[in-house]
């Protein structure tokens, strides 16, 4: 960093980014942070999806996660819990990296890192707007994950998924619920910033990089998230796997009101709960990780700033 003046680490709030913290190492920052998150918590993921997808082929019908992952571990094998997450690591690094990016420069030019004061305008403000661009770039990876992980999938690689989808369906595919993931992480990600933001102050004993309160804030902040979300996931799901789907009306689904009023008459409101439990439990240790190791990544970088 040699053309940057050294900052001592005692000189700025360690939550906002010192003056010479470069784009760079905060992107680095936030693809370490995805690819961390994602990786570790994956089969929970695919525990989510297999549970969410209305009127599953013979054999993918399961009455809980216990349930599911001791059939498809048995049926399928423990690899097949990790089906669809080469997809996953291709896409979640860049797309975290803008995400972290986006958020400590939006954060930054709303003054939310003036003093040590809340601001969950800023906090919330910044999330939205970070999700906006990450899920432009990390959509088309989901679909893709999504269609490998249902039951019965017959992609064996995310060329070959790619390739089949792309000429069956279009590229409009690889889109068709952004809208919908939008509406469902944008107040997500507003939600899950601000009630981190707040958690950090709440729960912070000292200054410096606390794995503890980053571990524990994040957790908190994404079950919260998670669980007022869920409805919005399980539209999103039906979205991006209706090319597998054997019910006609599914298949023809297209956009958000129409997935949700298929959802309502074919399971009533409890459909758009399907698979609560695992999307708590996996965004729970998610954004644990995801904010630890963001943190770490960041506490590393502002160490080594005067090498």
């Amino acid at each position: 960093m040699g053309d940057h003046a050294p900052v001592a680490a005692e000189e700025y709030d360690y939550e906002g980014l010192p003056p010479n913290f470069t784009l760079v190492e905060n992107m680095a920052a936030g693809a370490f942070a995805g690819i961390a998150e994602h990786t570790l918590m994956y089969p929970f993921d695919l525990l989510k999806t297999r549970l969410q997808v209305l009127n599953p082929s013979p054999g993918g019908l399961y009455t809980g996660v216990s349930h599911a992952l001791s059939t498809i571990s048995k049926a399928e094998g423990i690899g097949s819990l990790w089906k669809g997450i080469s997809s996953v690591v291709l896409g979640a690094g860049p797309a975290h990296a803008v995400y972290f990016a986006t958020y400590e420069a939006v954060k930054h030019a709303m003054g939310g890192n003036n003093g040590n004061e809340h601001h969950p305008l800023a906090a919330a403000t910044s999330g939205a707007c970070a999700t906006i661009a990450s899920d432009a770039l990390m959509n088309p990876f989901d679909v893709i994950k999504q269609r490998m992980q249902v039951h019965g999938s017959v992609y064996r690689s995310i060329v070959q998924c790619t390739r089949t989808v792309y000429r069956n369906e279009g590229l409009a595919a690889f889109y068709v619920s952004y809208p919908t993931t939008l509406c469902m992480t944008v107040p997500f990600t507003a939600l899950q910033f601000t009630a981190y933001e707040s958690l950090s102050k709440v729960f912070k004993t000292r200054k410096g990089y606390d794995p503890v309160t980053h571990c524990g804030a994040g957790a908190l902040a994404g079950a919260f998230a998670a669980g007022l979300t869920t409805p919005l996931d399980v539209i999103k799901t039906l979205l991006q796997t209706r090319g597998t789907a054997k019910d006609a009306e599914i298949r023809s689904a297209k956009g958000i009101f129409r997935a949700a009023s298929i959802i309502k008459r074919q399971h009533g409101y409890a459909g758009f709960f399907r698979g609560l439990r695992p999307r708590i439990i996996t965004t729970m240790p998610s954004t644990a990780i995801c904010w630890s190791s963001y943190e770490m990544a960041k506490a590393y970088f502002i160490r080594h700033q005067d090498d």
